[in-house]
């Protein structure tokens, strides 16, 4: 059995990817929340994960701390986590290591908060021109292999890795193009996605540093909040 490291369902996007794939592709785990504190976590995170982040995956005695590496490891026993064919499987591992290492200024300025709506101060170039990228990679991959998926007609690991994208898109109403939209309605109807959602709404926690961040970025005008 799997168990899956992670932190609040409300604010934590990487926890998001695995947690995602792993519902949606039926791959049986164990999840083990360990909730942010005020502060540094480092010393918390640091007794399941090697480097004081999450998620992090224990597998019998391997544990694999990186949710690129953790999609990985899955699919050697999972096949189903990529495409089948080649070519989407290049291109969905292209795509989500684009999503791994970039998007800073959404990243940055658009903080996971699934709970509240935001309206943001001010909508940078820099926050733009993520949010072009995005809808050219979406569109590009729905229109290569013929979707409703990213890669194809099934869900894989190219989606999961947009999944907090979705959330972060609803919570600042950020303009997106209609196919982009349409896509975004899609992940945020999976099950996986309401049952994140559900739980991020019912968590009693609330963390200093991450709820200034929304706040820095802009006016929370509505918390759905418990």
């Amino acid at each position: 059995m799997y168990t899956l490291y992670i932190a609040n369902k409300n604010y934590s996007s990487w926890s998001l990817r695995p947690w995602v794939l792993m519902q949606e592709l039926n791959i049986p785990f164990h999840e083990e929340l360990s909730v942010f504190s005020d502060g540094s976590n480092w010393d918390t995170f640091r007794t399941f994960s090697p480097n004081g982040l999450v998620p992090c995956l224990q597998h019998s005695d391997e544990i694999i701390w990186d949710s690129l590496a953790i999609t990985e490891y899955l699919y050697e026993n999972h096949p189903q986590v990529w495409p089948k064919s080649q070519k989407a499987r290049a291109w969905a591992r292209c795509a989500s290591a684009e999503m791994h290492s970039g998007y800073l200024s959404l990243r940055n300025q658009c903080p996971m908060n699934c709970g509240v709506r935001i309206k943001l101060h001010q909508t940078t170039e820099s926050l733009l021109k993520d949010i072009r990228r995005l809808d050219e990679i979406w569109k590009q991959g729905l229109s290569l292999f013929n979707g409703p998926f990213l890669a194809g007609k099934s869900l894989t690991a190219v989606d999961a890795f947009f999944a907090p994208v979705a959330f972060r898109i609803q919570t600042y109403n950020l303009p997106i193009s209609d196919a982009s939209a349409e896509y975004v309605k899609l992940l945020l109807s999976l099950d996986s996605m309401q049952e994140w959602y559900k739980s991020a709404l019912l968590e009693p926690w609330r963390e200093i540093g991450h709820e200034q961040e929304s706040r820095d970025c802009g006016e929370i005008h509505t918390d759905f909040r418990n």
